[in-house]
């Protein structure tokens, strides 16, 4: 039997194509483990295909939006410290343990306990100074099995937020700093010391613990500043109605990392999108489920920064917003 030269190339090209078709079929069934790990909220707000917590709900949607959905290709393992940090060696042998493909997690003491447990699994991270804090060896290659968004402290945001205070209060003269203890990053408490000194503001830290303020609003209330600033901590992004409702109950002009705050009543901010940044991590998830290495791929740095402000809210607290700083923000809540 004899087979011309495009009779050859017909049958070869049938079974290219029939092996690609198999191929993606199978790509396309497979169903992959991503586990996210929160700090504080519940597991009840990180569950469903629009979860409570909009840190999670960014995510959840962020990994649609690359074609991940759960029950179909995807298995998603939420998981919470639910304030107790000391769990998350635990919970991460836990998800090692059930062999996920990637681990999510949100803060540096999150992705320290991570490394520790597991230099295999890839883990994306949410992670602040991740170079400073040891879990990168550089932000152009990782070089382990971490890779992510780092958010920013950076001074010149730090600057900028006493600045548009120092606009809106022209005497301000004492901030108080809200941090969580368990979070803080050497770092940031340097540059909020750096800027609170480069406009002549005396500056007040008040610590807490992931679930527990009562000592923190108690100093500020003893102290009575002109001014609350908010780092971007989970445990106060997690807590980010109480801290705008003691703020409000106090009378106290609040600055804030993101919208988030501002969205429930905070006065003003200026600082990263949250969500974009947990988008950020679905984009980091898909390519490393696609075969990509962690230790290539670069950690990303922000670089929208957003100022909004809350008319109502200024309105409640007998402050008037300079027209100019009107002018300058990308949203007004009226």
């Amino acid at each position: 039997m004899t087979m011309n030269r495009r009779e050859l190339i017909s049958i070869v090209g049938g079974a290219l194509a029939g092996w690609s078709t198999a191929t993606r079929a199978q790509q396309s069934a497979k169903v992959h483990r991503v586990a996210f790990i929160a700090s504080t909220s519940p597991v009840s707000e990180l569950i469903g295909a629009d979860p409570i917590n909009p840190a999670a709900r960014a995510f959840v949607h962020g990994l649609r939006d690359f074609g991940y959905i759960e029950g179909k290709n995807l298995v998603l393992e939420m998981r919470s410290a639910e304030g107790r940090f000391e769990s998350f060696p635990e919970i991460i042998r836990e998800l090692v343990s059930i062999k996920v493909d990637v681990i999510v997690t949100v803060t540096n003491p999150m992705t320290r306990a991570a490394r520790k447990v597991t230099e295999t699994v890839p883990i994306v991270m949410l992670g602040i100074n991740p170079v400073e804090e040891g879990l990168v060896q550089s932000l152009a290659r990782p070089g382990g099995n971490i890779t992510g968004v780092a958010g920013t402290t950076s001074l010149e945001v730090l600057v900028k937020r006493v600045q548009l205070f120092k606009e809106i209060i022209p005497r301000l003269s004492t901030i108080a700093y809200l941090d969580s203890k368990a979070e803080t990053v050497a770092e940031w408490k340097q540059s909020a010391e750096i800027a609170s000194r480069e406009f002549g503001v005396q500056l007040l830290f008040a610590e807490h613990t992931p679930t527990d303020y009562t000592g923190a609003f108690g100093l500020i209330t003893r102290e009575r500043p002109d001014a609350l600033f908010v780092s971007g901590s989970t445990a106060n992004y997690a807590n980010r109605r109480l801290i705008v409702e003691f703020a409000a109950k106090a009378g106290l002009p609040a600055a804030y990392p993101n919208r988030a705050f501002v969205d429930v009543g905070g006065l003003i901010s200026y600082g990263a999108d949250v969500s974009d940044n947990l988008r950020g991590l679905a984009r980091y998830v898909d390519r490393i489920l696609r075969g990509a290495s962690p230790a290539d791929l670069p950690v990303e740095q922000p670089t929208k920064f957003q100022l909004v402000i809350n008319l109502k809210t200024a309105k409640a607290l007998g402050i008037t917003i300079p027209p100019a700083l009107l002018a300058r923000a990308d949203e007004v809540i009226e």
